[in-house]
């Protein structure tokens, strides 16, 4: 009997395009599944060929509807520990319900941590997520967790087309200056902050208030790790543009783009957006000042280094 380890790539229906991406990138084919769903909704999963003793993998991007494509992946990972796969890892590129990891008033659930539960018990032995919207999560998982980062594909596609003296990084919120700050570094940026209030009771409404930073004359980076309705970024946006910025290019990681986003993105105070394709940019998501840049080659060396047991943190030297 061969003991030789064997990689075995499986994907959900949330984004099949970027599953066959990493596929190529690794050099190896999808494992053949069937899936479909009953007339009530429920899911059906099972896989075409033997995953006995081998090394899965399960990609699956939380798009809408995010609760079916939660609920199928693990499904799927239920199906792979039932089969007896050796080891299971959840690729999951954007990881739905992140943006609740913590308590903000009473009586609210800490989703990102029941998101956790749910893939240890139905079976997973370690997460592959890019661009948490708190590194915090990553304790919420009792195993390994392979956090990426899209910054520096992001960060070197923006610094090839802007030029760099005249670059100012831009934190959307107090929250993001830490993220803001390492772009800074890696550019050779100053910082800027714009600072906003939300309002608790009322879901996506934000309002942008003062700046603090210079960016009369200057490209402005606004940095963020998802963009939803694009209500935070297009108001800071507006800011910039009314303290003098001469252009305002936004770069995040998680292109949602929930309405009326691409409408608030097309708008004069926005110059440029780049994002990657954790998730699915369909024709309805795209306009012209948009550029999508792929977390294939990212994703594909994450798991090569997971499945040779080399170490994912080499893949970003420097980042802190």
């Amino acid at each position: 009997m061969s003991s030789e380890k064997r990689l075995r790539l499986f994907s959900g229906r949330g984004f099949p395009e970027l599953s066959e991406a990493v596929a190529a990138e690794l050099g190896i084919p999808l494992t053949p599944t069937s899936a479909y769903d009953f007339a009530n909704g429920e899911i059906f999963v099972r896989f075409e060929e033997s995953v006995r003793g081998c090394d899965a993998f399960v990609i699956q991007s939380h798009t809408a509807p995010v609760n079916k494509q939660i609920m199928e992946q693990l499904i799927m990972v239920d199906a792979l520990k039932r089969a007896s796969a050796k080891r299971i890892t959840v690729v999951a590129p954007f990881y739905g319900y992140a943006r609740q990891d913590k308590k903000h008033r009473g009586r609210e659930p800490i989703t990102a941590r029941l998101m956790a539960d749910l893939y240890k018990t139905a079976g997973a032995d370690r997460l592959m997520v890019v661009d948490l919207n708190t590194s915090q999560i990553q304790g919420f998982f009792d195993g390994p967790v392979d956090h990426l980062f899209a910054l520096p594909m992001l960060a070197n596609y923006v610094g090839s087309k802007v030029d760099r003296t005249r670059l100012t990084i831009v934190s959307p919120d107090s929250g993001r200056v830490r993220v803001a700050d390492i772009w800074a570094d890696r550019l050779g940026a100053p910082l800027a902050i714009v600072h906003k209030r939300r309002d608790p009771d009322v879901p996506n409404q934000v309002t942008a208030h003062e700046l603090v930073g210079d960016v009369a004359g200057r490209t402005c980076l606004l940095v963020d790790d998802m963009i939803d309705t694009a209500g935070t970024i297009v108001a800071a946006a507006a800011a910039l543009k009314k303290n003098g910025a001469a252009r305002v290019i936004v770069a995040a990681t998680h292109a949602i783009f929930s309405d009326p986003a691409v409408e608030r993105l097309s708008s004069e105070a926005v110059d440029a957006v780049v994002v990657t394709n954790t998730l699915p940019v369909g024709p309805d998501k795209q306009f012209d000042k948009l550029e999508v840049l792929s977390i294939a080659p990212l994703i594909a060396k994450a798991i090569s280094a997971v499945f040779d047991d080399d170490s994912v943190n080499s893949l970003f030297p420097g980042h802190a």
